[in-house]
């Protein structure tokens, strides 16, 4: 089986866990290959770039891949000003960054994406069994949220069951990104019309 990679180029390094994520849509419509994701982890290098233009000519140097993702929460934008920043962004470049790019912009954090099932969360949290009542938002105002992040993490907590000095440190970005992992029922994300659209995208790209 051919092996195809897709690089992720993101806000922050706790984005990087989009990345189970578009691999399970990549494979969803692209079966007959395997797909390899790469995280472009910039913030690192001796002069990290700055804007996006250049963060997606360096992505696409140091990182090549077949598909180029490009992640841009839309916070208080409307997404489609964020995709016109991206588009904008690809075409001040001298050559395409790959064979393929798309936008990646979750309405409006990437942790809107995370909210879609308690299951999920109790496992990553390390607690998959507790009873602790959770809350979470009805799918329908996930893109209404002005700060899932805040919410997320309050749940982890929660449902986590910890109290005292162990639930003071408890470490809501590795449990963030283990909430992938627990994920039953990804079509549950295709609720949410940011990630539908994400992966009418990918489902209409070709590799012939």
């Amino acid at each position: 089986m051919k092996i195809l990679r897709f690089t992720l180029v993101a806000e922050g390094t706790s984005d990087r866990v989009l990345i189970p994520i578009l691999r399970w849509m990549l494979l969803r419509h692209h079966l007959n290959f395997e797909w390899m994701g790469q995280f472009a982890d910039l913030h690192e290098l001796p002069k990290p770039p700055r804007t996006l233009p250049q963060k997606i000519a360096t992505a696409s140097e140091l990182f090549p891949a077949d598909v180029i993702f490009i992640h841009r929460d839309s916070d208080r934008e409307a997404p489609s000003n964020r995709r016109k920043e991206i588009a904008d962004a690809i075409g001040s470049l001298s050559t395409s960054p790959a064979r393929h790019w798309v936008p990646v912009i979750p309405v409006r954090m990437t942790e809107a994406w995370l909210l879609v099932s308690e299951s999920a969360l109790r496992g990553a949290s390390g607690n998959p069994n507790g009873r602790d009542p959770l809350q979470l938002p009805a799918w329908q105002d996930l893109e209404k949220i002005p700060d899932p992040k805040i919410i997320l993490q309050t749940l982890l907590v929660e449902a986590s069951g910890l109290s005292g000095r162990r639930r003071k440190k408890f470490n809501f970005s590795a449990q963030r990104a283990r909430i992938p992992d627990f994920l039953e029922a990804w079509e549950t994300l295709l609720r949410l019309p940011s990630a539908k659209r994400l992966d009418d995208e990918i489902a209409a790209l070709s590799f012939d």
